[in-house]
Parts: structure tokens; sequence; C-alpha cells
């Protein structure tokens, strides 16, 4: 399956372990990607809410970019995922504001047009690639592992935007792939709610009390470990939550993987190779569990 890819921004500074991570995974299950290298970024939040029209002609510079090559598109990150959506459904819905987009994409030899397929690592791979296929490609399962999915807003809300008339399923995605990996998802009372990223430079006190909670939550259900499709809700949740733990008091300590990194553990992939050791939490319980399970195999 050959892909135009997208890793976005964030992936590739504030997270280089999820864009690393999601090269090796890519090769083990097959997958091709096309880099879209110079593609920029997606302009959520800042960009977007000061000039909508210069955060679509970003998007639609993507957009085109990723048809030139004649391939369906993914991205890695969810918050991407959300604000391209948004930005795919203005250009599709008025054939004259697109044209007017165009005019400015004509002076690099692009143009957009309606029809772009651009899903999440996460869509794709339950819906085109498949769990059968998945499942068959495990060799260190993540038996007994109980693991905490964390969608994020920007996957999940709005549903009429982001394909949930035709995938209705698409907010139990985690729990099936952590399923199908071997592992337990645990149910918690934060997995689809915001983890305070968008607030933190504006409160950071109310940002990291929110992250802190989801993790509370999380570790007193029982999670050994959270995953997200989102590498800004890792940065609430991993890089922050020393700080998030000092706010409220308490310790916390929840490895919080990226969603490549937990299908790469199970694909035979090792921690290093996956930057684990990059985290701020450390994911050396993780690598224990399977470690143990290795011997005793």
């Amino acid at each position: 399956m050959r892909l135009a890819y997208w890793p976005g921004c964030v992936s590739r500074g504030f997270t280089p372990e999820l864009h690393g991570s999601m090269a090796v995974v890519a090769e083990r299950l097959g997958l091709e990607l096309v880099e879209l290298d110079r593609a920029n970024c997606c302009g959520a939040g800042v960009i977007a809410e000061h000039n909508q029209e210069l955060a679509d002609t970003l998007n639609a510079r993507t957009f085109a970019m990723a048809q030139k090559t004649g391939l369906s598109m993914m991205n890695i990150c969810s918050t991407c995922q959300g604000a391209q959506s948004e930005c795919q459904q203005r250009l599709d819905a008025d054939a004259s504001y697109r044209a007017h987009i165009n005019e400015v994409l004509a002076a690099e030899g692009l143009h957009y047009e309606t029809g772009l397929t651009n899903k999440n690592f996460l869509w794709l791979l339950v819906e085109d690639y498949g769990l059968e296929r998945l499942g068959e490609l495990v060799v260190r399962p993540l038996t007994g592992l109980r693991v905490g999915p964390f969608y994020g807003c920007y996957i999940l809300r709005p549903t009429s935007r982001l394909g949930y008339d035709e995938f209705p399923e698409r907010d139990t995605y985690l729990e099936q792939v952590i399923e199908v990996l071997g592992g337990e998802p645990v149910d918690y009372e934060g997995a689809r709610k915001c983890c305070g990223f968008p607030v933190i430079t504006m409160n950071r006190e109310t940002s990291l009390k929110q992250a802190a909670r989801h993790i509370g939550d999380a570790t007193d259900a029982g999670a050994e470990a959270l995953v997200t499709p989102c590498p800004l809700c890792h940065l609430n949740l991993d890089l922050q939550q020393p700080d998030a733990a000092r706010i409220i008091g308490e310790d916390l300590g929840l490895p919080i993987l990226h969603l490549p990194q937990l299908v790469g553990l199970v694909l035979g992939l090792e921690p290093k190779e996956l930057g684990m050791h990059k985290h701020v939490v450390s994911t050396s319980g993780v690598e224990r569990r399977l470690a143990a399970q290795v011997a005793t195999a």
C-alpha cells in the first residue's frame, strides 16, 4: 500500500520518536510512505483563529501536493486530522472559494480538486489495512498489559465532519487495536476528553490539572500505559506529566505511548528502535512486562 504521508510539524520537532517509529513500523507493515516533505503546518489553533483563509490555503497546498502523487493521504496527528478535515469541508463545499485558493497555489504549479482521502494512521489501520491482517503480524503480543486509550479531541468531534456517518465505530478504534495486539483496553473517564493542551499557554495550571485528572483516572482504573494518536496529547500527558504531578501534589508516572510505538512493539521492534527512551515518563514498566512474556514463552 502506497500513501502520500503527512507527518505534521510536532512529530518532526517536539516528538521525533513518533516520526521515527512510524517509519520503521510502516516498513514492517508493508506500507510505502511517500513523504510530503515540503508540506507546511496545518495551522491548527494559532493560524486558523487569526486568518482562516491563510490556514485553508496552507492546507489546500498540502492536499494538492498529495493529489499530485496520485495517492491517498495519511497523517499521524489527530490535531492535523481535525484541522485539515475542517478546511477540506469548506473547500469542497464552495467551488468559487476553492477557485480563489487555487489562484494562489498556481504559482507553485499546484491545484486542489475535491475527492482527496486523508486518514489518520488509526483510521487507516482499521479501515484499510485491516485488524485481521494486523493480528497475523503479531509476534510479541501485549498479553495481560492493561492499556488505556486516549483519543484527544480532534479525531472525535464534530462527528459530522470526521466521517462518523460512514464509519460510526471510529470512537472505538483504539480499543479494537489494543485487543488485536493482545492487550486489555481500560475504560476510564477521560479517554475521550481534551488533554488540556489547547489552553496551556493561557492557563497552565488548568491545563496541567486536566492532564493529571485523566492520568489519575486511568491509573485508578488499572491502566499500565496510555496510547494516543495525537502528538499534542502526548506532549501534555508525557512531557508535562512531572509538572502536572507537582501541581496536584501526587505521584503519577504513567507511560504514554504513541500509536505506532504500541504497534511496533508487537511487531517485534525494540523499544530503542521506537524511540521510547526519548519519553519523559519512563516506559520501563511496559518494556519489562513484554520482556518477561518473551522469556516465559
